[in-house]
Formats: C-alpha cells, structure tokens, sequence
C-alpha cells in the first residue's frame, strides 16, 4: 500500500508550545516535513531567515498572494502570515506529513481547499498557564502580552472546529500524544479508498 502523506495542520494559542512540539517530532520521527511559512514580521532574535520563516516585505508578500504563490494567508497583528504552496505540494507526493503550523483563518481556509486536512488544536492546561508562558518568554513587551491574550480569547471560539485538542501540559507526552494521533489518520479508511478497491478486486478475483 503506498503511503500518501497528511496535509497536517496545527494552531494553537501564541504561547500555548507548538512550535516547541513540532520541533521535537521532528527531531525524533524522520516521515514529518514542518511547512515554513513566510511572514512580514522581524525576525527574533535567534530566528534564521528559511528556517523559523521566509520574513518578506509587505510588497514582497503582496506580490506572492497575487501571483497565487501561497496556499492560505492571513493577518496576525498587524502583520501578514502565509504558506508557500511549491514545497507543501512536493513533500506530500513523496509520502511526507507536511505540518503547517498557522492560526485560525489559515486552518479554516486549508479545510476548505484540502477537505482531508487533519487539524490539532494545542493548548496549555490552563489561561494562568498560557499568560505565565508568555510572560517567561521574556521576547514581547506588556502591551503585546495583553493584545495577544485578547487574541487567545478570540481564537478559543473557533476550538470546535479542530479535529483533536492537544494539552500541552508535558511536553514529552504532548509530543508522543500528536505522533499518535497522526499514525491513527493514516489507518483511517477515508484515506486507503484505493487500497480497499484493490483488495476488493483481489478477493473477486479480478
């Protein structure tokens, strides 16, 4: 049976660890490929440009929405966020799970194009958790801190429309608990219609 690979899709609130999470599968399972999103944003410090995300101007990323380039965008206070298609396309036709980590509107609007698009939800425990961890993170100024919680508040009303919820209380469970899940999609019979077909086939005979 050829293995298709997963148009996988992970939001979450901004602090809540996703990215945290995809960096370790990753690092420990070698059939993921994690999307890089370009952005108008600066980087911060640490980020490399083509690894965290392709940062762009405004006119630069004008420019790839009009030439039908990205495959969802969206804004994000005050900036834009979106997902090249080139490379999603290339890794799923060998077989990756391609993780586009991106928010609610981005999410909302791969359901629409890829209706087999598995989509998680990461969260911490709780909304004390979720500001402590923005807080700690010691990158964005009290005001930022605060637009994003407002943020946070926005987004949690759009949970339902996720496929699973992913608790990130221990980061090794959490990381263990998504590899999982995906493994389970794989099985899933809306996914292996043609490998059924051919068993049917077989049995008949034919």
């Amino acid at each position: 049976m050829n293995r298709q690979g997963i148009l996988i899709v992970v939001s979450g609130f901004s602090g809540s660890g996703k990215g945290t999470i995809m960096k370790e599968l990753l690092r420990r399972y070698d059939n993921y490929a994690l999307s890089v999103s370009a952005t108008t944003r600066q980087p911060r410090e640490g980020e490399v440009e083509g690894r965290e995300y392709f940062f762009k101007t405004r006119e630069e990323f004008e420019k790839m929405i009009a030439k039908e380039e990205l495959i969802e965008y969206a804004r994000y206070v005050n900036h834009y966020y979106g997902t090249p298609r080139a490379y999603v396309e290339e890794q799923l036709a060998v077989g990756k799970d391609v993780i586009l980590e991106i928010e609610l509107q981005g999410a909302l609007k791969i359901r629409d194009r890829f209706p087999d698009a598995l989509l998680l939800f990461v969260t911490p425990p709780s909304a004390k958790e979720l500001k402590r961890r923005l807080v700690s993170r010691g990158t964005e100024t009290a005001e930022v801190i605060e637009q994003r919680m407002r943020r946070a508040v926005e987004e949690s009303e759009g949970m339902e429309s996720y496929d699973y919820y992913v608790v990130n209380d221990v980061l090794d469970t959490c990381v263990e608990d998504v590899h999982r899940i995906i493994c389970a999609e794989h099985g899933r019979s809306m996914r292996n219609r043609e490998f059924a077909e051919q068993i049917k086939r077989e049995l008949k005979g034919e």
